[in-house]
């Protein structure tokens, strides 16, 4: 089972940025009435997200694996006019290039799910606690179980074909998580779960970093 996604997302960039232009409403509703000096998004993917982020923070860090979504990203903050509040990092979530409590707003949506394997995971859930400041907050989201899609009660991992406009597939690695799967894995990070729900198919988690 594939499971590069530099390469895969740097294979279908332009395209998946070209159909990916909308903000999702949950990561909308996380964001009203939340402000911070810095802001990071991880995974940020051509930047629909960052830019919401800039509305709410002096500074935002969008950081992602696939360079060519990086492109995208910055295509999109000239064009809307957030570039000056954006700085593009190429990274993994799971060893984040960002310094310790340095973000006070935090989004890491539609991204934990392509990681491999379930300690590379939970890895990423800890950066998320390294870096956020005392009294900063996360949305993590993470495809589930509860999808229509799917007719599984149990977490498992699976490929999901993305189409290019020639008719050519390119197979994305996904873990699937239940419910209950993706809550026992924030209860095995150094994170904090504030609010845990399940919306669209997804698995949602507003978090802090838990206390020394």
């Amino acid at each position: 089972m594939e499971r590069d996604p530099q390469s895969t997302y740097d294979r279908i960039a332009a395209h998946f940025a070209k159909t990916r232009e909308y903000a999702w409403p949950e990561v909308e509703s996380f964001l009203e009435g939340r402000s911070a000096t810095r802001a990071l998004d991880i995974g940020c993917g051509n930047g629909r997200h960052a830019e919401l982020l800039a509305g709410r923070a002096e500074s935002v860090v969008g950081v992602d694996l696939s360079r060519e979504l990086l492109g995208e990203a910055a295509t999109r903050a000239r064009e809307c006019g957030f570039a000056g509040a954006l700085d593009l990092v190429h990274g993994d979530a799971a060893a984040l290039p960002i310094a310790d409590d340095a973000v006070g707003l935090a989004t890491y949506v539609a991204t934990l799910h392509h990681l491999s394997p379930r300690a590379a995971r939970v890895r990423s859930l800890d950066e998320v606690a390294r870096v956020l400041a005392p009294g900063g907050t996360a949305l993590i989201s993470a495809w589930s179980t509860a999808h229509d899609r799917f007719d599984r009660e149990a977490g498992f991992d699976t490929t999901v074909d993305w189409t290019l406009p020639g008719g050519e597939t390119v197979p994305r690695y996904y873990h699937i998580y239940s419910p209950g799967e993706f809550e026992a894995d924030l209860g095995e990070s150094a994170l904090e779960p504030v609010a845990v729900d399940v919306s669209s198919g997804n698995c949602y988690a507003v978090v802090s970093a838990r206390p020394p």
